[in-house]
């Protein structure tokens, strides 16, 4: 199973762990805090990055502060911070609506400084054409070499009816300028929000074929494989994609070669 249905929850709530399912190096987690709650942790051995998803916020790390606040995710570009390995922070809700951060995380072997990434900072772009056309915004992608060890964070937009990652690609086999070794977890937004979009995955001997329906809040891992994804008639999908792996911090998608004609 691949998929994780979403739940209404407060606080700090664990989705995905890289100790445990196909996963060994993401981890992924939502913060749900109503006005004028807050929520300190550490990041322990993960550096981790927290991308504003709703609300006002400040997070302080290490003695420093930053803030943001966003609509939702389809009003406006994000706001992350950047919180490195054996670091405390604290989270806190300052707005008069609730609010809800995303944690992504993978293993970091020393401690970085922390930043932040202005929504004016976040380069965004159309990839595709035709009926995959998409937006992409990268959050900590190029922009944030030398300054991590090895996350990679960004959104992707569908405008409804429209697919990304397509031409299928997968990133799962190193093959230097070729192909990235890379685990993958998508994590959807949908507006309106009683929508849907179609989460595919398959692998070319066929081990894995299979297709989900996705809802607002729910979560996907991609340990391997082609992973399209379609946004339903009448609904725009969104999804947070976070990744990481072991060899190096360079994404090269692979397109399978049936469908790379469409280039």
């Amino acid at each position: 199973m691949y998929i994780i249905r979403a739940q209404k929850t407060e606080g700090y709530h664990s989705i995905v762990e890289p100790t445990s399912g196909s996963l060994k190096l993401l981890s992924f987690g939502t913060l749900d805090l109503e006005p004028g709650q807050s929520y300190e942790a550490t990041s322990g051995r993960e550096e981790k990055v927290l991308i504003l998803l709703q609300g006002s916020v400040r997070i302080e790390v290490e003695g420093q502060q930053y803030e943001g606040s966003r609509e939702n995710v389809f009003a406006s570009k994000a706001t992350a911070v950047y919180v490195g390995a054996q670091s405390s922070f604290r989270v806190l809700n300052t707005g008069n609506t609730p609010l809800r951060v995303a944690l992504c995380g993978t293993p970091a072997p020393e401690k970085t400084a922390p930043f932040m990434v202005k929504p004016d900072e976040v380069w965004s772009r159309t990839v595709g054409k035709e009926s995959w056309e998409r937006e992409v915004h990268d959050i900590v992608v190029k922009n944030a070499e030398g300054r991590v060890h090895r996350i990679i964070v960004g959104e992707t937009f569908n405008q409804a009816g429209k697919w990304s990652s397509y031409p299928p690609h997968k990133h799962d086999h190193y093959e230097p300028g070729v192909e990235a070794e890379m685990e993958e977890v998508y994590y959807y937004q949908l507006n309106p929000e009683h929508g849907f979009g179609v989460q595919a995955i398959y692998t070319t001997d066929g081990s894995i074929d299979e297709a989900y329906r996705v809802l607002h809040g729910d979560t996907f891992v991609v340990p391997k494989g082609y992973h399209p994804v379609c946004a339903a008639g009448g609904y725009q999908l969104y999804y947070l994609w976070m990744m990481a792996g072991t060899i190096d911090r360079v994404m090269i998608p692979h397109d399978d070669p049936t469908h790379a004609w469409l280039k």
